[in-house]
């Protein structure tokens, strides 16, 4: 038995593939090829764009896929909702669907969008958007290339974003957010009904979660005396209380903990006035709770 895999091909196609990489799985593509090979002989994965992904999965055609909620919510299809997963193609945050339109635009509000014209991918997100807002608007659907289309084109865009960079870059200014959205691990009904696939679904989601949560944190560890713990525990942030082993002797003891990777070149001359020796640093690929 193998667990069809659905990867988002595109944008989130690269730091989709790091990712699983840092919880363990490693996946090979060669160019032009839309099967990648997988080290885990159960897994038998295919490159989707991530918009049509929901879809695939709620067919049965694939077991699990990874997308983000804003096109599970798009195709309108059944899923189990396995995971969410915080990271997207530049970032380890969500990603925006916000109304944007032109610099000089007369349109400041959801309501100026009455009767105007709007471009987007998402068509049925935003067109649920404007309906909850009361508002009438005529919504197409954009194949590429949406923030060129204001304002010859359409009065306004819903477009996605991560920071709004591209969209100033554009001279476009943001009038609303339509949608927050975040990646999800997704799975067939059917497939999460099978206790073996089950079983491995649920641990694909358990090491991506670790590998999320180790992003941006390192372990450290070294050696002190006894009687400085309480001046070195003062100035040493962590998750929860350090491992505190004892060394031979009585007077010394080692002590390990992870810390948020930023704050490593300020902490360690703290530790090492307060009289912390052999310090090591070391990088972390899953933090599982």
């Amino acid at each position: 038995m193998k667990l069809k895999v659905g990867l988002p091909k595109g944008s989130l196609q690269e730091s989709t593939l790091l990712l699983l990489s840092k919880a363990g799985y490693n996946f090979s593509t060669r160019e032009r090829s839309y099967f990648p090979a997988s080290d885990d002989t159960d897994l038998q994965a295919i490159l989707i764009r991530a918009q049509e992904m929901a879809g695939y999965v709620h067919d049965g055609v694939l077991d699990v896929g990874i997308t983000g909620k804003d096109w599970i919510m798009e195709n309108g299809v059944s899923v189990v909702e396995v995971a969410e997963l915080v990271y997207s193609k530049v970032s380890f945050r969500p990603v925006r669907w916000v109304v944007a339109v032109p610099e000089s635009s007369d349109i400041h509000s959801v309501h100026d969008l009455n009767g105007k014209r709007i471009a987007t991918e998402v068509v049925n997100i935003t067109r649920k958007y404007l309906e909850q807002h009361k508002v009438q608007a005529d919504v197409e659907f954009s194949w590429g290339a949406t923030e060129a289309k204001t304002p010859d084109l359409v009065d306004a865009i819903v477009e996605v974003t991560e920071s709004g960079s591209s969209l100033r870059a554009n001279k476009l200014r943001i009038v609303d957010t339509v949608l927050t959205s975040t990646v999800r691990l997704i799975a067939n009904e059917n497939s999460y009904n099978n206790p073996w696939k089950r079983e491995r679904i649920d641990n694909i989601a358990l090491l991506l979660q670790g590998a999320i949560a180790a992003t941006g944190k390192v372990g450290l560890k070294f050696n002190l005396k006894k009687v400085d713990l309480d001046e070195i525990q003062a100035v040493l942030p962590a998750m929860k209380k350090p491992t505190i082993s004892p060394l031979v002797g009585n007077e010394w003891i080692a002590l390990e903990t992870i810390i948020d990777e930023f704050v490593v070149r300020s902490i360690i001359p703290k530790l090492k006035k307060a009289g912390a020796e052999d310090i090591i640093e070391y990088p972390l690929n899953k933090v599982i709770p």
